[in-house]
């Protein structure tokens, strides 16, 4: 059994597309790099363990979730790890280039490696003179390195240079260096798809398309060709996570929320975020719920499509773990969560509440309606219904009418598809329809070829 086996436990958010580690250092303390502040997962690992974390470690100031190094601070009393050219507005370590911390037998050798972000720092992990392994956080990753343009396009391109030098100074670790990155498959900082969240510099050198850039224009035009769009909550959460977000002091908890409770709200500007089943939502809803049902890829989609600033209402279903629910929001930053709706929608029609439906189609019951897909770019120029028209969900709140009128909206599933379509009904679309499956549904149900885009 290798250090990895024994010593190093990965927490991986599926949703996010992100890994956390925790180093069980062999005495009762733990190192935790780039953890999030939804702790759940470390808590479990570090109680059976009996682990008390002792460092928490940052590579940088992340854009897509909250870290949770404050309150492993407060909790634990973990000295943070974190650069100083981050100006982080809370006490912690400020580390530069080449600086080691001692964490009693290992020893922490601090990386510069600017790029996904200004700051951005490796921790590379010394047991003695020999090389454990590299938290590389949004620099090397597997199969390619993270977005360079989260502080603006017009940083883009030199950003990307820098992340050139720092994969160059990565790939001369020994060969046998395991590389621990924190994106992974998923995220939206910009990690390929693929089910390897872990390497060797290796195996990189062998594989990483970036790697093998024959020059840095090169290297430049590859990365930055490969950026697609991003949530919007990723513009402000590193300023957060700069200032230094707020401890929580107790379990999460949601309000349970009577119907009387909930018109009041919306009286006062509350949004109402349905997170039940598509089918449950298509059945009837709310007037102006937007459905983002609850799934790993739940914060995503609200921190892209909903305000911050505004209070949230949450309808749920039975048997719905209303706790999930607050995490996810409470990780993005997201803390005006007023409660969700008692009773859920039986209470609400009880009441006299209105609802509407939204229609749910089989592929084989679309014809001769326009489609819309929402998907991502490159999905939809990977394979899309023939003749759809195509606008990201992301972008949908400021298009919405170039939305067609009757549409039958598309994703990959049907999830991300009600989502665009609540979004649409909002802003006064009629007769919306859903896609109950996908584009290879589609294909399947006609037996006609999906079309590609050049």
């Amino acid at each position: 059994m290798g250090f990895a086996d024994d010593h190093l436990i990965s927490l991986v958010d599926e949703g996010l597309g992100n890994s956390a580690y925790l180093v069980d250092l062999g005495d009762g303390r733990a190192l935790a790099v780039d953890a999030s502040r939804d702790l759940r997962a470390l808590r479990q690992v570090a109680d059976r363990r009996g682990l008390t974390v002792a460092y928490a470690a940052d590579t940088h100031l992340h854009a897509d979730f909250l870290t949770g190094a404050l309150q492993l601070a407060a909790q634990d009393g973990a000295a943070v790890l974190a650069a100083a050219a981050g100006h982080r507005a809370f006490p912690h370590t400020p580390l530069a280039d080449g600086d080691e911390t001692d964490l009693g037998g290992l020893t922490l050798r601090t990386l510069a490696t600017p790029g996904h972000t200004d700051e951005h720092l490796s921790f590379l992990l010394l047991d003695g003179a020999r090389e454990l392994g590299v938290f590389t956080g949004g620099s090397l990753i597997v199969g390619s390195a993270a977005r360079t343009d989260l502080l603006g396009v017009d940083r883009a391109e030199e950003l990307a240079r820098a992340q050139y030098h720092s994969l160059k100074r990565l790939a001369e670790l020994p060969d046998s260096t395991a590389v621990w990155p924190t994106h992974g498959a998923g995220s939206f900082c910009s990690a390929p798809p693929g089910a390897e969240r872990t390497t060797t510099i290796a195996a990189q050198k062998q594989a990483n398309p970036l790697l093998a850039a024959p020059d840095e224009d090169t290297f430049v035009r590859q990365l930055l060709d490969s950026l697609g769009s991003y949530p919007a909550y990723f513009d402000r959460l590193a300023e957060t996570n700069r200032r230094g977000p707020a401890v929580l002091g107790s379990a999460a908890t949601l309000a349970a929320l009577s119907v009387p409770d909930v018109r009041t709200l919306l009286g006062q500007g509350a949004q109402i975020v349905d997170v039940r089943p598509i089918a449950d939502f298509a059945a009837g809803h709310i007037p102006g719920a937007i459905s983002i049902p609850l799934r790993g890829q739940f914060a995503t989609w609200l921190g892209w499509l909903l305000p911050d600033d505004a209070p949230l209402v949450f309808v749920t279903a039975v048997g719905q773990d209303v706790s999930e629910v607050t995490w996810q929001a409470l990780k993005i930053g997201y803390e005006r969560l007023a409660g969700h709706l008692h009773g859920g929608m039986a209470a609400w029609t009880a009441d006299g509440g209105q609802q509407q439906t939204i229609e749910l189609l089989a592929a084989d019951r679309i014809a001769g309606r326009p489609v819309l897909d929402i998907r991502q770019t490159a999905e939809h120029t990977a394979g899309h219904i023939a003749g759809a028209a195509h606008i990201e969900l992301g972008n949908l709140t400021a298009h919405s009418d170039q939305a067609p009128q009757r549409t039958v909206v598309a994703c990959g599933h049907g999830e991300r598809a009600m989502t665009a379509a609540s979004l649409l009904q909002r802003a006064g679309h009629q007769d919306l329809a859903v896609l109950h499956g996908g584009p290879g549904d589609w294909s399947k149900a006609t037996g006609r070829p999906l079309e590609q885009t050049a």
